[in-house]
């Protein structure tokens, strides 16, 4: 073969991608890159071979298996079904924590809960959504504010849903158990809705009946009938590409009530033609909107 054409030749996508315990090729990258894909929607770059390995790691060992042809061929198999979840669960991060980016809470509080509380008070329905909300701390924190203004909550129809993609995420965070150092970020005034128990805290019961936890994948289709006043999804979008990214924001502008607000991370930003800006990363959907 010339030096021309060898300069030109496809590289080898059997060779080693990573160095590591286990084979890992450019092959099998793409296949877990697709599969993830398929699943969530997530789309994984080049830049994350190492990472794919490091976590998918864990799982060869605890599976037993030799190179990760193997696991690929498991998780498109007929039988896989399982390890997608668990190899889902590995590649997403779930980085939270109670009262995450506060300046959202105190927004939350100042200005989108007051009419909210006076209306449920004269029988009106109020829902708020926490999408992505991993172990919990995210929507626990939401009823912490709200309970902060309205401590009776729970005996009107206002009610928080909490979503995530992870079933893993989601048992955990309905189970509302958490270490000293989880729920330091909670102020004491606001512990009250805690219980402590054997050097742990739990969610306790006035603040656990505010929240519903499912299931969710928000690239599939959403049961929800009613739309919600306020929405919280932060730091998601951006494991999708700019077109799912942008129907995301879209469905999202659909399920809010005109008014209603569109919480994203410090990274994202929200396009919509009934979506307006309302702080660096507050999003109010327009007056008048249909």
């Amino acid at each position: 073969m010339s030096a021309a054409a060898l300069k030109y030749a496809a590289p080898d996508r059997s060779a080693p991608l990573v160095e590591g315990e286990f084979l890992f090729t450019a092959e099998d990258f793409t296949t877990i890159s697709a599969v993830l894909h398929e699943d969530s929607g997530i789309y994984l770059p080049d830049a994350k071979a190492t990472l794919v390995y490091s976590r998918l790691a864990k799982r060869l060992r605890a599976l037993g298996l030799r190179t990760f042809s193997d696991y690929c061929e498991l998780v498109t198999g007929p039988a896989g079904q399982d390890e997608r979840r668990a190899m889902m669960a590995a590649l997403t991060t779930n980085v939270t924590r109670f009262f995450r980016e506060p300046h959202h809470f105190d927004h939350l509080r100042q200005n989108v809960l007051p009419p909210l509380v006076e209306a449920a008070r004269k029988g009106a329905r109020v829902r708020l959504w926490s999408a992505g909300c991993s172990t919990g701390q995210e929507p626990y924190t939401i009823g912490l504010t709200l309970l902060g203004l309205m401590p009776d909550a729970a005996q009107f129809d206002v009610k928080i849903l909490a979503t995530d993609i992870d079933p893993v995420v989601v048992g955990t965070a309905r189970e509302g158990i958490y270490s000293d150092e989880a729920v330091s970020p909670i102020p004491q005034q606001m512990r009250r809705w805690l219980v402590s128990a054997r050097g742990d805290w739990r969610v306790g019961e006035e603040l656990k009946r505010l929240v519903a936890f499912r299931e969710l994948n928000l690239l599939g289709p959403w049961p929800m009938k009613g739309r919600f006043q306020a929405i919280f999804c932060r730091n998601v979008a951006i494991y999708f590409e700019d077109a799912v990214q942008q129907r995301l924001w879209e469905r999202f502008a659909g399920a809010l009530e005109p008014g209603g607000r569109l919480y994203v991370g410090h990274s994202e930003r929200a396009t919509s033609a009934v979506l307006q800006q309302d702080g660096l990363t507050t999003y109010r959907v327009k007056e008048g909107r249909a």
